[in-house]
């Protein structure tokens, strides 16, 4: 049978969770979504899943059955799509890209998932112990699910495994850090990669030597981390070992005093799973003003709330100080980037975040960056030395390109 048109191809994009597995039917090419959705309470009395075609004639439904493991949640998943037309089984499919999070010092690229390969990924959930195992159990349901299509592994550390040493490390015994497999390998890669390279494209159009171009990617969502990127290649990042490491965060405090946590134990008597969890799910913008949705931060602000304003002030002194250590270590900025849920609807983030800086050669452009649009755009003044813009991040976009290119099929 002849391959599909690389215009009618297709990839499965899944991204699994402890008790979840969402979806998207993506062309790589274009980026068309032809379907999306989610399963969740997966393992519970009752699971829910639902699903979304594109067009203008687009087509949901949802239903609620027993979902007791990932395998069956494909099952759930193939149900759906027979539901509103489309058969996965379709030999449009030429790949599935799983979204793994942690792919440790060993993957630097998409790879083709073998035995061995599941075996590591598996491995390396001592490193991602919430995320990693969740996709290798996705793995197996989408493995034997769609057996005669390649799946494809997209690591989110992937395109961080090229730091420099000085930035990969951390200053600690390298015999424990050896032992433990401990140094920085970041997250959210397989957005800064996208967003870097779609800010290149958009500043090589309108004539710019992009081939050393000096980037700052602010990937702000309910989790948050900053890259420098120059000459396409990442030399720092905020997120380390786990992706509590850096900016403040919805539900996470960033960057701490590593004592803090011994200190909670000593004093508070808390077991080490308890201060796990006050750090990573009862801090940041909730621990802080008792609420991480930036749309009623804002409106608490404007509505005289101390608290709220305090929170907002601690989340943007910390994005500046990673800006401008940041500027230094690239030697200069060329582009500043702001992407994902916050980066790209915040305004006020965005003005706080690059007020005062027009001695280092950055001016916003207030109008533009008054404009919501999902397009990627602009918004500094023409006279601003630095480009600022606004990226909209499409992370299946991504892994379906990628994964495409594994299978064998370039997206064009």
């Amino acid at each position: 049978m002849p391959a599909p048109a690389a215009d009618a191809a297709r990839v499965l994009v899944i991204n699994s969770g402890s008790s979840s597995l969402k979806f998207q039917l993506v062309t790589p090419g274009t980026g068309e979504v032809h379907a999306s959705g989610i399963v969740e309470r997966i393992g519970q009395s009752t699971g829910r899943a639902s699903i979304e075609t594109g067009g203008a004639e687009g087509r949901e439904t949802s239903v609620e059955t027993e979902v007791p493991d990932h395998v069956e949640a494909m099952r759930v998943v193939e149900r759906l799509f027979s539901e509103v037309g489309i058969a996965l089984q379709d030999d449009r499919i030429i790949a599935v890209g799983h979204r793994v999070v942690q792919g440790g010092a060993r993957f630097s690229e998409p790879t083709l998932i073998d035995s061995w390969v599941r075996e590591q990924i598996e491995d390396l959930g001592a490193l991602a112990p919430l995320h990693n195992y969740a996709a290798v159990d996705g793995i197996d349901g989408a493995r034997a699910l769609l057996p005669h299509v390649p799946h494809v592994a997209v690591f989110d550390t992937a395109f961080f495994t090229g730091l420099p040493a000085a930035s990969a490390t951390y200053a600690l015994n390298r015999e424990i850090a050896a032992e433990y497999r401990i140094r920085r390998y970041g997250a959210h890669g397989t957005s800064h990669r996208y967003v870097s390279e779609t800010v290149s494209a958009l500043l090589a159009a309108r004539g710019r030597d992009v081939s050393d171009l000096r980037q700052i990617v602010l990937h702000l969502g309910n989790g948050a981390s900053a890259s420098a990127v120059r000459g396409g290649r990442p030399l720092d990042t905020s997120m380390g070992l786990t992706p509590l490491e850096g900016l403040v965060m919805g539900t996470r405090t960033g960057d701490i005093d590593p004592s803090v946590y011994v200190h909670l134990q000593r004093q508070g008597n808390l077991s080490p799973a308890e201060v796990d969890t006050i750090l990573n799910k009862r801090s940041g913008m909730q621990g802080l003003c008792g609420m991480s949705d930036f749309r009623d931060i804002e409106a608490a602000v404007e509505a005289g709330d101390d608290q709220a304003a305090l929170a907002l002030d601690v989340y943007v002194h910390r994005l500046r100080k990673y800006i401008g250590s940041y500027a230094f270590a690239l030697g200069g900025i060329d582009a500043i980037t702001f992407t994902a849920g916050i980066g790209e609807n915040a305004a006020l983030v965005r003005r706080r975040a690059l007020e005062g800086l027009e001695a280092f050669g950055i001016v916003l452009d207030e109008d533009a960056n008054a404009v919501r649009s999902k397009e990627a755009r602009l918004i500094s003044a023409p006279e601003s030395a630095v480009a600022v813009l606004v990226v909209p991040t499409d992370e299946e976009r991504a892994i379906a390109r990628q994964a495409a290119e594994v299978a064998g099929r370039p997206a064009s």
